[in-house]
């Protein structure tokens, strides 16, 4: 955290070196500091934070596919003549156990078109999902697992 912190003030710096303040060479002054500090990572002890920001971006990625895939699936299945779905509400057992984790997985699947979280339990240890089709909630289950969640505990562990 500290490291992102000193690379957003180099990007702040970088703005008033330039005498300009958009988003966008705001933006570009994050980048140049990210590299600077890439370069001289042994020295100040930031291989981590690099490692981390490519694990969240391969999340930002997987939530991407599956916002895409899940969307072209539920539009198959409303275009279809006969909608054989079966919906309904399911228990998935989290591994994640932060606030931030819980929150971040719920809204990914909130997001993702065909699901909806509803509720968690109290023990904070189930997330209760709704599912446009809920034929197999086993396979939704394992392709949470494997998918956002295994992604969220990379990122943030």
């Amino acid at each position: 955290m500290k490291l992102f912190l000193i690379n957003v003030l180099l990007a702040v710096i970088w703005a008033m070196v330039t005498g300009f303040y958009s988003v966008l060479n705001l933006a570009f002054g994050f980048l140049l500091g990210a590299s600077v500090l890439y370069l001289i990572r042994e020295q100040v002890g930031s291989a981590g934070y690099f490692s981390r920001a490519g694990r969240i971006l391969r999340l930002v990625l997987l939530f991407l596919y599956e916002l895409m895939m899940s969307a072209i699936r539920v539009a198959v299945t409303v275009l279809s003549p006969r909608m054989n779905v079966k919906p309904g509400i399911f228990a998935y057992r989290l591994k994640v156990d932060r606030d931030f984790e819980i929150t971040l997985l719920a809204n990914m699947i909130t997001l993702t078109p065909g699901t909806l979280s509803v509720d968690v339990s109290d023990d904070r240890k189930f997330l209760y999902i709704h599912a446009i089709d809920c034929s197999d909630p086993d396979a939704t289950r394992k392709d949470i697992a494997d998918g956002f969640e295994r992604r969220i505990l990379e990122a943030f562990r």
